[in-house]
């Protein structure tokens, strides 16, 4: 099953046969005060910035995020959004638990964009995919609902079965517009959370084919060694079906770890795009 995105130049496309897709989280204020302060102001101008650096990390797709309380999100979202567009033919991953945010962002996008993201609550349901569909958008689904995060794979899939319900069913979107995150938490918290989380994706594959992502740096909260920890897990979750990831896609280490399961796993033929990869970091070096 393939998911196809663009912008006007360019196609992505995520698939369990395609090289991992990299979304670059960068274009997010949280946990970035003085990027924050800037966007309050007024002052997009660190978005240039984040997007040359993930595109020359190897970003496939760029996660554009203007979450700051007592700001115009609207209004902020969509002048990201053209602004990105500016700068790189890279297909965007809309990002925003506010609707009209959302719809702003949409309205400014030129091409099929990703929308992140979608929980199994009614009232989301009811508000977030008719927007999709006006715009012929893809979609991040989580598998979470009113009563919270699933604690156990099997409870997981379940609430799978009812987003692909409303999703595909009730909304006609299509099942390859659909990208489930199965939810990645911190393995710090929770000694099992990376073994639930695998088995999830797992699940999923087998019932339904459907592309997934997740947060890639959740599972490495508050512990040393992140970068370490990171690209251990995506190699892992690549292997157990995990077709893309929201990551930071300047990092190396597990920019490194997707293009190396991508290898190793049959989907980059004669190791044409590891080999690329290794002469442009030996020519940047140089």
């Amino acid at each position: 099953m393939h998911t196809v995105l663009r912008s006007p130049t360019k196609e992505v496309v995520i698939g369990p046969d395609q090289p991992f897709c990299i979304i670059g989280e960068r274009i997010n204020p949280t946990g970035r005060k003085a990027f924050a302060e800037q966007l309050r102001e007024g002052d997009l101008s660190q978005i240039v910035t984040d997007v040359e650096e993930q595109v020359a990390g190897g970003a496939h797709v760029l996660d554009v995020n203007m979450g700051i309380p007592l700001t115009d999100e609207a209004d902020l979202l969509a002048r990201a959004v053209r602004l990105v567009q500016e700068h790189t033919d890279l297909p965007v991953c809309i990002d925003s638990s506010v609707v009209e945010a959302l719809e702003a962002g949409l309205a400014a996008y030129e091409g099929k964009a990703l929308v992140n993201s979608l929980t199994c609550e009614e009232e989301r349901l009811e508000r977030v995919l008719p927007l999709v569909k006006e715009h012929g958008a893809a979609i991040i689904c989580l598998v979470n609902d009113e009563t919270g995060i699933p604690q156990t794979a099997q409870e997981r899939l379940e609430v799978c079965k009812r987003v692909v319900e409303a999703v595909h069913v009730r909304y006609e979107i299509p099942l390859e517009d659909m990208v489930i995150d199965p939810l990645a938490m911190t393995v710090g918290a929770d000694p099992g959370a990376v073994v639930t989380t695998l088995e999830t994706i797992q699940l999923i594959r087998a019932e339904f084919g459907l592309n997934m992502t997740l947060g890639a740096s959740n599972v490495s909260f508050g512990l040393p060694g992140r970068h370490a920890l990171g690209a251990a897990f995506l190699a892992l979750a690549s292997r157990a079906g995990l077709t893309s990831a929201i990551m930071d896609a300047r990092n190396p280490q597990t920019v490194g770890a997707c293009r190396a399961s991508d290898l190793l796993l049959a989907r980059d033929e004669w190791g044409t795009n590891w080999i690329a990869a290794h002469r442009q970091a030996q020519a940047a070096t140089a």
